[in-house]
């Protein structure tokens, strides 16, 4: 099967439909589908959920999905870079799952491992635990969090090859790898696009059995979230 297609409008041509759960890699602005985010909001689906980390910034990463007010509902643990998420929630026009870093990111391995709930101590006696099943073990108490598993994944990857097998770098690997298994439909962005059997297999961090789809994207802008630079000595 071809995995390979010519740009990201085509990789999500059939895919992305109205009211789906997306989950969308990355950590800040680094490691983000930026390329694929921007084909969603081409493919004018609205009413959708979306699995993030943060919610991008004004005008970058998911930042353009709620301009354009297609994100119906955020499930993620920091949104503090965002001015229009805070205006849109505080309004009442986007709903939030606010869910610790941590958390977030066993939810979604454990959604990729067919695991659909856990028990963890983070968040008991705070909001966070308001609605959740509460047990005690060891005298400790412990609320349950259940798994996530989207429709789709959007990721981003350093290399790939033409089977869909791909290796992340450094801060990019943050969420991408869970999320590339916790779908029913994961397509991948590459910024280093090889043949099948250029990779070692020991390097691989997502085997390409999880991946559907794949754009070559070579010219992705690497953006900075806050540019902090050292004062010139005197």
């Amino acid at each position: 099967m071809k995995k390979v297609y010519p740009d990201a409008t085509a990789a999500l041509a059939g895919v992305i439909k109205d009211g789906m759960t997306i989950m969308a890699g990355g950590f800040g602005l680094c490691g983000i589908p930026d390329i694929l985010i921007e084909a969603v909001r081409e493919s004018g689906a609205k009413d959708l959920t979306f699995v993030s980390n943060n919610a991008g910034v004004d005008g970058a990463g998911l930042g353009i999905l709620l301009e354009t007010r297609q994100i119906r509902k955020m499930i993620s643990s920091y949104v503090g870079e965002n001015k229009l998420f805070a205006e849109l929630y505080l309004s009442g026009q986007l709903e939030l799952e606010f869910t610790p870093q941590g958390t977030l990111a066993e939810r979604i391995r454990a959604g990729g491992a067919g695991i659909p709930a856990f028990f963890t101590k983070t968040g008991v006696g705070t909001l966070v635990a308001e609605g959740k099943e509460e047990r005690e073990f060891d005298g400790e108490r412990y609320i349950m969090e259940r798994g996530i598993f989207a429709d789709v994944s959007l990721v981003h990857a350093w290399k790939g090859d033409t089977e869909g097998n791909l290796v992340y770098r450094k801060t990019a690997r943050n969420f991408n790898p869970m999320m590339a298994s916790a779908s029913r439909f994961t397509v991948a962005q590459v910024e280093h696009l090889v043949e099948a059997g250029q990779i070692d297999p020991d390097h691989m961090h997502t085997p390409g059995i999880f991946v559907k789809r794949i754009v070559h994207t070579p010219q992705s802008v690497k953006r900075i979230e806050q540019r902090t630079v050292r004062k010139r000595a005197a």
